[in-house]
């Protein structure tokens, strides 16, 4: 698929989307669009695997009869190889192409044959029940609680909510995913560009699913450098899953995906762009859960780990926490009101020793003092796991317009007398009220972070000594400098001017006063 029609399929889908906004917040209206292009997604695939089962009997497998016994005979056996190979099931009636038909079909009678609410909503519950007692019935348990079409947010009657839906599922039917071709993300890559695009109406709540797709490609790049292929990668603040699906787009192959989500919506969100991504279920362990007060990943290292933490999100900090193994050994906890450091220490606990961490953060973790400091210092000083500080631009996040940066840790580092410190936050593109990074900027601070580049005025390898005389402060114009020196004025030239200037106020206070004689008028001096 060419770029152009690329462009055009986001651009339709982004149209149907708003078919269903009305009154509806961004982020309500998002659940339903994206939920549907799911529901779709999975029907697809479930159909290009039964006809490929079929094949060899000449059948086709929307034409099975599930009233006649030999059609049973064929579902079941398609069912039982489906659930293991796709980890759902779907019935031919149950196919997206059906519900769409029927909701879209000419009703000649009162007992409103197209009408699809109840069907839909059984069909998506039975995608759920399919998948209970096996493998993947954890990656699919609740997946579509958020697709509530009881409510009357798509509409207040049940006949205008019934015509809304249908109208909208009528033109998803007639796009092309294009879900034959292996090779081929083009359904992934729209579904991406729609999160991207709730992301950027959502205002502050964006920050709870979506992380902005430059700012993404930079993190992965970070953890993927001199990889080929990871065993693992881990966000402990996951979203809708779109950090850890750029990760993939780095190198070969991953092996296991793992995430953790607070926001039940956004845990769902998270599943659905794993599969709709094609990454098997087997092959991702995403929880919905609290990452600090309940982590579900505990005891695992990962060779990758990626996370846009919320900023100076608040916790308990707990006191029990200091017999916790990840927090222990610092002597100190991070602030209640913020958790930004407790999240660096989860991460770190969880880092394997020839891992990569890059971490999205607010400023004030380079410089803030108390507890913060403490355990600023015990990173660098006592394990010397801080490899670089990165600057981004401010205005980069949806929701917030606060200068963040990338601190990234590595267990076993190569340049293990220094730090490496990166300031591009003059390096960036305005788009109406947001500012984003251009490839150049990306490829400029990849490179000059992988080859450990010293460039005037926007990267320097700091000493570890350096750094200790700065108190473990890592506030970055204390090591980058980007003063720009002003040209020098010309005193003598100046006192000339103002010589001039006096002489002028003088002549044009004469020129009043004679104004003012001529008319005689009282002078305003």
């Amino acid at each position: 698929m060419s770029e152009e029609q690329k462009k055009l399929l986001e651009q339709q889908l982004w149209n149907i989307a708003n078919e269903l906004r009305g009154k509806m917040d961004a982020d309500e209206f998002r659940d339903y669009i994206l939920g549907f292009i799911f529901y779709k997604y999975l029907s697809e695939k479930m159909m290009i695997y039964a006809n490929k089962i079929l094949k060899e009997d000449g059948l086709q497998y929307d034409a099975i009869k599930e009233d006649n016994e030999e059609g049973r005979e064929y579902l079941e056996a398609i069912k039982e190889e489906s659930i293991d190979k796709l980890g759902y099931f779907l019935k031919p009636s149950e196919l997206f192409s059906e519900i769409a038909k029927k909701g879209n079909a000419e009703s000649e009678n009162e007992d409103q044959s197209n009408f699809i609410l109840e069907d839909l909503t059984k069909i998506l519950k039975n995608i759920e029940a399919s998948t209970m007692g096996t493998a993947s019935e954890d990656d699919f348990d609740d997946l579509f609680s958020d697709l509530d079409l009881t409510s009357q947010k798509p509409g207040k009657t049940a006949t205008a909510k019934n015509t809304l839906i249908s109208k909208v599922l009528s033109h998803l039917d007639v796009i092309d995913f294009s879900l034959d071709d292996p090779k081929a993300d083009v359904l992934g890559d729209a579904y991406e560009y729609l999160i991207g695009q709730f992301a950027s109406g959502a205002g502050k709540k964006a920050g709870e699913f979506y992380t902005p797709q430059q700012v993404s490609t930079v993190l992965a790049k970070i953890v993927t450098t001199g990889k080929t292929r990871l065993k693992s990668v881990y966000d402990p603040t996951c979203g809708s899953g779109s950090l850890l699906l750029r990760v993939k787009r780095e190198v070969q192959d991953v092996n296991v995906f793992y995430g953790q989500e607070l926001n039940n919506t956004t845990y769902n969100l998270a599943r659905m762009n794993m599969i709709l991504h094609g990454v098997h279920y087997q092959k991702f362990d995403i929880k919905q859960e609290d990452t600090l007060e309940h982590p579900q990943h505990l005891g695992q290292e990962f060779e990758a780990i990626v996370a846009n933490p919320p900023f100076s999100a608040h916790w308990s900090a707990n006191q029990l926490f200091m017999g916790d193994e990840r927090f222990s050994q610092y002597g100190k906890l991070a602030p209640k009101t913020k958790a930004d450091f407790a999240f660096v220490q989860h991460m770190i606990s969880q880092l394997a020793e020839n891992g990569i961490m890059a971490v999205v953060l607010p400023h004030g973790v380079l410089f803030r003092g108390s507890s913060e400091g403490h355990i600023r210092k015990y990173l660098i000083e006592d394990r010397n796991y801080l490899d670089a500080v990165i600057g981004l631009p401010a205005n980069i996040f949806y929701g917030t317009s606060i200068p963040t940066c990338i601190l990234v840790f590595k267990k076993c580092r190569e340049h293990n007398e220094d730090v490496l410190f990166i300031d591009s936050s003059q390096h960036f593109e305005k788009k109406k009220n947001q500012n984003y990074l251009r490839n150049q900027d990306i490829d400029k601070l990849i490179h000059t972070f992988q080859q450990r580049i010293v460039e005037d005025k926007y990267s320097y390898c700091a000493s570890l000594e350096e750094v200790k005389e700065n108190d473990y402060n890592l506030n970055i114009p204390r090591y980058v400098d980007t003063f720009e020196e002003e040209e020098p004025i010309d005193l003598q030239a100046v006192a000339s001017e103002l010589v001039g200037l006096d002489k002028e106020i003088i002549k044009t206070n004469n020129n009043i006063l004679d104004f003012c004689k001529q008319l005689n008028i009282s002078t305003p001096f």
